[in-house]
């Protein structure tokens, strides 16, 4: 009976709770942190600013860890601080995720938020000063996206005005506005209005270090050579070996016909309508796609 089949039951696996909502939960946690000893303990608040935020001493002191911890704290008292990360983070994370999977993401956004700590810290090796906050990694995420979605217009109301905006307009805009800040507050040294602090350089970095990853990384596969010609099968036409390869896999899931195959297809696309694309497991995945090319061959 095609019910008894494994890939027609309703009993999906527990759907897993996503990186992104994890660093959002820490990012989160990190601010209650902050904002609690802030207010109970001042002095610990300092000392968890001094041990996890990026500061010159600290890293002459060897806290070199402080290059990526710093992306978990935030002002307490600019609340758009945190307010624009987390916002920016979740609308930009969940349509990147997809695409890019979990280790893709997770590396990305760790190695912006590490090369926009070591790009501030060369700025301000000589000055001094103090650096947090998750904005070098967002940069970087944003200027991905622009990268997959130039085109994609935006429209959204910006203090109840109507605004269209897209992708590649943004991130060249905070590109122009982080360059610009970079010359007048960090090299020239001139205070920001309200008394606020940016660190442009460390947002630049973020930048360049998203762009690096589309330019270069993205395409390429992360596994080791010896590795990806283990997986490959013996010598023979490459037509002949895709045909086998599809339909040696087909007929291990079980899909004997076109029929059991759409069936099979709709399900998959109601799961990702119902729990996103995400959800799809390792296994769901691979069948979309070889049940696209079976069809397509029929």
């Amino acid at each position: 009976m095609l019910s008894d089949r494994p890939y027609l039951r309703d009993d999906y696996p527990r759907e897993r709770t996503s990186v992104l909502i994890w660093l959002i939960s820490a990012i989160v946690a990190g601010f209650i942190l902050q904002f609690l000893l802030g207010s109970l303990r001042p002095n610990f608040a300092q000392s968890l600013t001094d041990e996890f935020g990026l500061t010159i001493p600290g890293l002459r002191d060897g806290r070199v860890w402080t290059l990526l911890t710093h992306g978990f704290l935030h002002s307490e008292v600019n609340l758009f601080h945190i307010g624009a990360n987390l916002l920016a983070l979740y609308f930009i994370g969940r349509e990147l995720l997809p695409i890019l999977g979990t280790r893709r993401f997770l590396a990305l956004y760790f190695g912006a938020s590490l090369a926009g700590g070591l790009v501030w810290a060369l700025a301000h090796w000589q000055t001094g000063g103090t650096f947090f906050g998750a904005t070098a990694a967002v940069d970087a995420l944003l200027v991905v996206f622009a990268c997959f979605f130039p085109h994609r217009r935006h429209d959204f109301l910006f203090f109840f005005v109507p605004v269209s905006l897209k992708p590649k307009y943004l991130a060249l805009g905070l590109l122009a506005f982080d360059l610009f800040g970079l010359f007048i507050h960090e090299i020239r040294n001139l205070a920001l209005p309200f008394g606020f602090s940016i660190g442009h350089s460390a947002h630049l970095g973020g930048m360049f270090a998203g762009w690096i990853y589309f330019r270069y990384l993205h395409g390429v596969p992360w596994t080791l050579p010896a590795l990806r010609a283990s997986n490959n099968p013996p010598n023979r036409d490459s037509s002949d070996r895709s045909d086998e390869n599809v339909t040696s896999s087909a007929t291990h899931a079980g899909i004997p016909t076109p029929g059991e195959i759409r069936a099979e297809v709709d399900r998959i696309l109601d799961k990702i309508n119902s729990h996103g694309f995400p959800s799809l497991t390792p296994d769901e995945k691979r069948l979309l796609d070889e049940a696209k090319d079976l069809l397509s061959r029929r």
